[in-house]
């Protein structure tokens, strides 16, 4: 149960008010390679570094409620989930969005504009797979009336109940599976929403300040003031398409079937912690955990790969293995200014030490022979560097591909070929031999 990774074909952008901050803000997503995951950037800060969207890079909710927020260094990216739910239910893996403002456009308070900019950029399928995981057994999470379940299934589906003690909004009940045509349809157009005594609440906050009638569905005790509802049900829609939002923090595909009852943001953060927690703990022993397993074994995230070399940060040069085969393993190599080594290494003009393009190249290769059941727990040592060749500068913004390529294996030597790409140019390559040997 797996599936290819995926990316659009092209570049598209957006522009409009924030929601909360009220400053006008712009985001263009762009294509990236396999393994690059969802990567965020703050266009108008030179300093920004790229953050990954993952739950690890969330910012504190009980500080910034009421929204999804990352960090990119020291500079916020707020109401993220909109963008991320159209994301992670189109199945699009790999993008680099680039944030001019502190905050997503607000657009009309649904995911919809950004499921039809990312439709019209085009999904493009790419030859690596993809890891998906799936709950095995069940995950409960309560807080002050609130719950959130994850329970075993084949694919993701999301079950919500939206209960406010409220003349107007009642109970209300959906559970949608999460697929492209199903949440585009159903989910999407499906918009933010707020009570009317909550107004002023959220203002004392500083929130909501580029809200309105048309962005945001303002009920008040006879209905919805100057708007109407697209769905009869379109508030409990609108959670579910938020927990979509969250659950892209996840950084993987899940199959489970997730139940929501008066669940926020606050809630699901902890499930996907939860989930997260699981994840790692199997990784770590080698064998299925009691609630997560990986569906897919050919591609491996940072907490994988130090389970096979043992290298660590900051010098663990790999942070993903997007392919991994019997003769050939293929990793990615983020270059960001704020590598220890730039503090050094012509700080005025900074070019990654050549050096340390090779090692992350030899990285790569010890994931290759060490993952093989044969060889797990053993060391790989260098033997020789041969036929070492620099192509062109790696700087700080590089994608680093590192392909490594078997030539000789034996019981307690190999030779590969490496080499390592920048957006399909080559920037070095040599030939590695090591030998294998009992800690």
């Amino acid at each position: 149960m797996n599936r290819r990774q995926k990316t659009i074909e092209k570049p598209s952008t957006l522009e409009g008010i924030g929601l909360h901050t009220g400053q006008r803000t712009r985001v263009t997503i762009k294509p990236a390679c396999a393994g690059t995951g969802i990567l965020f950037l703050r266009k108008d800060a030179p300093e920004a570094t790229p953050v990954r969207a993952e739950v690890e890079q969330q910012l504190d909710i009980e500080k910034y409620p009421r929204r999804t927020s990352l960090s990119s260094g020291d500079y916020p990216i707020h109401t993220v989930e909109h963008l991320l739910s159209a994301l992670y239910a189109l199945e699009i893996d790999n993008v680099l969005v680039e944030v001019e403002g502190e905050e997503c456009p607000g657009m009309d308070g649904s995911s919809l504009p950004f499921v039809e900019i990312i439709q019209q950029s085009g999904v493009k399928e790419l030859p690596e797979t993809r890891e998906i995981l799936k709950v095995k057994e069940p995950i409960y999470i309560s807080e002050n009336g609130s719950h959130v379940v994850a329970l075993p299934a084949e694919s993701l589906k999301v079950s919500y109940t939206l209960d406010y003690n409220h003349p107007f909004l009642r109970s209300q009940y959906a559970s949608f599976t999460v697929a492209p045509e199903i949440y585009t349809r159903e989910l999407a157009p499906a918009r933010t929403f707020c009570l009317e005594e909550e107004v002023e609440k959220l203002r004392a906050l500083g929130l909501g300040k580029g809200s309105d009638y048309n962005n945001t569905l303002v009920i008040g005790r006879q209905g919805v003031i100057n708007n109407t509802f697209r769905f009869e049900d379109e508030p409990v829609r609108h959670k579910i398409s938020d927990l979509v939002g969250d659950l892209a923090l996840l950084g993987a595909p899940l199959a489970a079937h997730i139940i929501g009852i008066r669940s926020g943001h606050a809630l699901n953060t902890r499930l996907i912690r939860k989930l997260r927690e699981l994840q790692k703990r199997e990784r770590a022993v080698g064998i299925g955990a009691s609630s997560l397993i990986s569906l897919n074994a050919h591609s491996l995230n940072v907490d994988e790969i130090t389970g096979i070399i043992p290298h660590r940060y900051p010098f663990l040069l790999v942070d993903r293995i997007v392919e991994l085969q019997p003769d050939k393993a293929v990793g990615i190599k983020n270059v960001s200014i704020n590598e220890w080594f730039f503090q050094g290494h012509f700080p005025g003009r900074p070019v990654m030490p050549g050096v340390l393009i090779v090692e992350a190249m030899a990285q790569v290769g010890g994931v290759l022979m060490l993952s093989k059941t044969e060889n797990r727990g053993k060391l790989a040592y260098f033997l020789s560097i041969d036929r070492v060749k620099f192509r062109r500068a790696v700087t700080p913004g590089d994608q680093l591909r590192l392909e490594v390529q078997v030539l000789k294996m034996r019981s307690k030597t190999g030779q590969v070929q490496g080499r390592a790409y920048v957006q399909d140019r080559l920037a070095a390559e040599a030939l590695l031999m090591f030998t294998l040997m009992e800690p």
